[in-house]
Parts: C-alpha cells; sequence; structure tokens
C-alpha cells in the first residue's frame, strides 16, 4: 500500500465561528482506495501558501511511501533542508498528512488508531470548553463581564461539565510579554470570583493568557488569582522563553500548563524538564502528529505531568486527541467545541456526554467526514486562523479579548 493522492480543503466555519477562521483538512488516498483525513493547525502563513507548503511536503517525503513508515517520514520532513529542529509550518503540513497516515492504517486493518498505538487505556475522556456566551448574552458585552461569564459556567456544569477555561486578561499582542495593566488584574480577578461562587466545586477553573506577559507581569497575575485555586494557569509568558516560564512556576502555587504553540519532543522536552510545567498540551495538528504526540506523553509521564490535548480548530483534530488520549496514561482532559458546524462536519459521529467523550471503536479516527459540507464553506478571507493585536495594551480601561477569531454575525 503506497500514499497516492493528495487533496486539500480550506473550510471556513460559520457564525459563530468558534475554532478559528478556517480549518486546513487533507485527505490523502493510497494506490488501493483507502482514504486518511487530517487537519493542519499551523497557520503562520495564509492558507493559499499553506496549501503550497503541505504539497511540497507531501510530495517530497509522502508521496509512494507506505503509510506505516511514519517514523521515516517524519524525520524526512523534520531534517528537510538541513534543519533538524522545528520548524512550525513544515512540521505542521507534515502533521495533518500524518493523522491522515494513521487513518489509513486504522482503517485498512479495521481498528480504532488508539489500538495501533498501544491500545485502550481510557474509555472516556474528560472533556472541558471555553466559557462562551449564551443565547440571552450580548457581545461584546459578555467578554469583560464576570457575571455572564459566572451564567456560562453554571450552563455548563449543568451540560456535566467538570472543568471551564477562560482568559479575561486581554488580546493576543505582537507586544508581549508585556506588564498587565490593574484593569486586566482586577478583572481576572473578578472572573476567577465570580465563576468560583457559581460553580463551587463542582467545575475546575482553567485560567487561559495566550503567553501575553512579562515574568514580573504573569507572577503578579498569579497572585490576584491564586485564592481561586484555578487548575491550571495556561501559557503565562511567550512560548519560546522557557526560562520565564521555570520562574512564574516557581512563584506560584498554580499548576503551568502550556503546549499549544510548541512543536515536537524538540520544544517540549525543555518545558518539562527546565520550565517546570505541570500540564503539556500540544496541538496535533501542529505539534508533529499523533505520533510525536504519543512521544510527548511518554516525556511528561516522566516528569510526571499530564496531558491536556490543545484544539482551537475543526473536529478532525479533536478526533485526532481523542485517539491519543484513550491510549495513554497520564490523559487529564481534553479542551472540546461544541457547535452545530463542529458536528455536522463529522456527521455526528464524536459528541460530549456528561462532561466526557467517548471514545469511537470505528476504524481509524472513528469518524466520517462530510467532504461535500466542507467543501460548501470555502474560505475567501485575507486573514490568518488566529491573529494578534499590533496596538499595546490600554492602561486606561479593560483590554477585552474576544474569544479568538469569531465570525461576525
Amino acid at each position: 500500500m503506497k500514499l497516492q493522492d493528495l487533496d486539500i480543503i480550506v473550510t471556513a466555519p460559520p457564525a459563530p465561528g468558534w475554532g478559528g477562521r478556517y480549518w486546513i483538512l487533507v485527505k490523502v488516498t493510497t494506490d488501493t482506495g483507502i482514504t486518511g483525513w487530517g487537519e493542519c493547525y499551523a497557520s503562520s502563513v495564509g492558507p493559499d501558501a499553506m496549501k503550497s507548503v503541505i504539497r511540497d511536503v507531501f510530495e517530497r517525503h509522502v508521496l509512494g511511501e507506505n503509510p506505516e513508515n511514519v517514523e521515516l517520514m517524519f524525520r524526512r520532513a523534520y531534517s528537510a533542508g538541513f534543519t533538524q529542529r522545528p520548524d512550525l509550518s513544515v512540521i505542521g503540513a507534515f502533521s495533518g498528512l500524518e493523522i491522515a497516515c494513521w487513518d489509513i492504517l486504522g482503517k485498512d486493518k479495521g481498528r480504532p488508531i488508539h489500538a495501533l498505538i498501544g491500545g485502550r487505556m481510557n474509555d472516556r475522556i474528560r472533556a472541558y470548553t471555553y466559557l462562551y456566551p449564551q443565547a440571552e448574552h450580548p457581545l461584546p458585552t459578555f467578554w469583560a463581564s464576570p457575571e455572564m461569564a459566572a451564567e456560562a459556567a453554571v450552563a455548563m456544569v449543568e451540560k456535566g461539565y467538570t472543568a471551564v477555561k477562560f482568559d479575561p486578561a486581554g488580546p493576543y499582542t505582537i507586544r508581549g510579554g508585556h506588564m498587565p495593566s490593574m484593569y486586566d488584574i482586577s478583572l481576572s480577578a473578578a472572573f476567577c470570583k465570580a465563576i468560583r461562587g457559581a460553580a463551587g466545586d463542582k467545575a475546575d477553573l482553567l485560567f487561559g493568557t495566550h503567553g501575553q506577559f512579562s515574568t514580573s507581569g504573569a507572577i503578579r497575575l498569579a497572585q490576584a488569582i491564586a485564592p481561586y485555586d484555578p487548575l491550571w494557569y495556561e501559557e503565562p509568558v511567550p512560548p519560546d522563553n522557557v526560562g520565564a516560564l521555570s520562574k512564574v512556576a516557581a512563584a506560584t502555587s498554580i499548576p503551568i500548563a502550556t503546549g499549544e504553540r510548541l512543536c515536537t519532543t524538540a520544544e517540549f522536552a525543555p518545558a518539562l524538564r527546565d520550565g517546570h510545567v505541570s500540564i503539556v498540551q500540544p496541538a496535533l495538528g501542529r505539534a508533529g502528529g499523533i505520533w510525536e504526540a504519543r512521544k510527548i506523553a511518554v516525556l511528561a509521564q516522566a516528569y510526571n505531568a499530564q496531558m491536556a490535548p490543545h484544539l482551537y480548530a475543526g473536529p478532525i483534530e479533536w478526533a485526532a486527541n481523542v485517539q491519543l488520549a484513550a491510549a495513554i496514561p497520564n490523559i487529564l482532559m481534553a479542551e472540546t467545541i461544541e457547535t452545530p458546524f463542529h458536528y455536522a462536519l463529522i456527521k455526528n459521529t464524536l459528541s460530549v456526554e456528561n462532561g466526557y467523550i467517548p471514545v469511537p471503536t470505528a476504524p481509524g479516527l472513528g469518524i466520517e467526514v462530510d467532504e461535500n459540507l466542507a467543501r460548501a464553506h470555502p474560505y475567501r478571507g485575507d486573514g490568518l486562523h488566529l491573529q494578534m493585536q499590533e496596538d499595546p495594551i490600554s492602561y486606561h480601561g479593560v483590554n477585552t479579548f474576544e474569544g479568538g477569531a469569531p465570525v461576525k454575525l
């Protein structure tokens, strides 16, 4: 069996658009007619340019290869052009192709992917969700309202979720790390207080920051939210500054989480060893794919850390996360995004039931992709999947973060 054909679909989720402006889906077909699906999360260049990168990686390193030879194809891509170091675009392209290879292998053998990477360790995976506005919550007011966030948290707890994530400390900015304003510190503490008061001990609080802060700024913010006992403090400093991460970890009792912007074991190893990270969050469409994420899980286990796969993408990456989570002993939870479009794109073949994701038993990724639906929503914009604010933050008021890249209604 050899890998023969590649198709790339750039799908734009309709409003509300949770999961980013677009999702890059890859469809790989073998010479025996088996089709595998993957998703590329890397998007530091526009989707047209990224499609060219994906095609180049496929033609150089994947075309004509047996899909079983995942490690060989990874080493080709990782080493390409005399690099042998993480290259976000190249490894992001390979990640989606690699996920598709595992989907093919599972379908060929009639087995789910987790059965091929160690077997089933977990029958269901604890899920967590961002706090998104409910139908009655006006935008953009919701994003700076502790009271509305608390109402959304109660709604998620009633659905069975035992962990909720929120990030009221301001938008992504190219100027990170910076010192947070007192407005943002106060609002962050108010969010934690309101959500903890509403949810009680029924849900863990997951505090996100998107790597925005200087070392001292992250420590100040941690001191303000620590009384509400968050389960994690996510990416408090820019992702490439392991020394700063270690200083923050030493200064707070809140467990440090990071990983959505890290790529391969080469970047996760120092975060665990030197950054004292407690929870690692690989995005499988960026970090190297399923097999590389399996290695990251082993690294994490050696440092007594847990895994919480990241998801701000489409449901194919979600399905890959679930397959990985099913096979590892140190899974903490997995991010989920429940929109009608996420579910429709995979024909409701994954679900969240009372706060947990049942692990599918169907072959490969365990999902069925609605290819026609994916093609019916092409991306026609000119923005990146996520974009950083260029202006500096304000010190005269709250810096509102509007939930990633929402589609305007």
